[in-house]
């Protein structure tokens, strides 16, 4: 059974909940960055040239700039000296294009760009924005490292593929899955379910494959969350029930169920989610979504079951609702 609590946290009775409307759910610079591209060109020339590639052509002119980029396999050591001087001196990631310098050729990343008044370097003023379209160009040639390398993704991609890969990657920190904003827990995925067990210990696990989630009070005002896990085939899933109003003056319910494990994992399973009573049956089958996806983009798709509070209590019983959830095995 699964109460929601009143005082908004990740956890409370024998479930999640909230109520009342609140949702819970550098060094100092010795030279300009003209001289780290300089450097970067001819560094990249350089294994050009050992590679076999002249940046010229007899009675042809000038190559375009294509032709001396190289893959990253030709450059081993080099694209690991080259991709240091993309460095940002705030963040330790990488400065990728669009590049800006300051007045004195020092570069920042963007996102930290913005949170600056002046540069991290010299100090000198980050304003008017300056283009270094040298660096750029030398970043298009480069692979870069995933920017959760540390954790253990092998990854290097081209700087325009970096930041899709780093949205889905595996080895990107977990959150907290409790819905809401309350719990600000990251870590691995072998700490999700300990960290559950230490800092949510009212939500009730049920063991086996076909439970039933007893959402109560259902009628409480405002957005409301309520939460269960079920253990079954060596996995933990989360059963969560979210009240709120996705259009204005319109309440519905959503409800989902997330695996605690990864994407590829989530492929080999599908729930059955159903509500019964007064010789009505509601339905919905899908494939659960990995807790790196959460909720929230479940429910901005309707991609879970959606009904509204008129349909709630044609199937609630005394204000507490109850759906029976079935996992299986593809």
């Amino acid at each position: 059974m699964s109460r929601p609590s009143s005082t908004g946290g990740a956890a409370g009775g024998l479930g999640a909940g909230k109520a009342g409307g609140s949702k819970h759910g550098g060094s100092g610079g010795t030279t300009a960055s003209a001289a780290a591209a300089a450097a970067a060109a001819a560094a990249a020339a350089a294994a050009a040239a050992a590679a076999g590639v002249s940046g010229s052509v007899p009675g042809s002119g000038t190559v375009p700039a294509a032709a001396v980029a190289l893959p990253a396999a030709a450059l081993p050591g080099q694209s690991a000296e080259l991709t240091a001087l993309f460095e940002c001196p705030v963040c330790f990631d990488y400065v990728l294009p669009p590049i800006l310098q300051c007045q004195a050729g020092h570069l920042v990343c963007n996102q930290c760009r913005q949170k600056l008044s002046c540069c991290p370097t010299c100090r000198g003023p980050l304003t008017p924005s300056i283009r270094n379209l040298a660096m750029e160009k030398v970043a298009s040639t480069l692979p870069f490292p995933c920017k959760y390398a540390s954790a253990g993704c092998l990854l290097s991609l081209h700087h325009s593929e970096k930041p899709e890969h780093e949205e889905v990657c595996e080895f990107r920190p977990y959150t907290c899955p409790c819905p809401g904003a309350s719990c600000k827990w990251q870590g691995s995925l072998e700490a999700v379910m300990p960290h559950l067990m230490h800092a949510h210990k009212s939500i009730t696990t049920l063991q086996g494959e076909d439970i039933v989630f007893l959402a109560t009070d259902i009628n409480l005002p405002g957005a409301v969350d309520w939460v269960m896990m079920q253990s079954c085939f060596g996995h933990h899933f989360m059963l969560v029930l979210e009240k709120q109003e996705k259009y204005e003056g319109h309440q519905q319910f959503f409800a989902i169920v997330l695996l605690i494990g990864t994407r590829k994992q989530a492929e080999n399973f599908a729930y059955r989610l159903e509500l019964n009573g007064n010789r009505r049956r509601l339905t919905w089958e899908a494939t659960p979504r990995s807790i790196h996806d959460g909720v929230a983009a479940a429910i901005m798709n309707s991609d879970c079951l959606v009904f509204d509070t008129s349909i709630a209590h044609l199937f609630a019983d005394n204000g507490n609702l109850g759906i029976n959830v079935t996992i299986s095995m593809c």
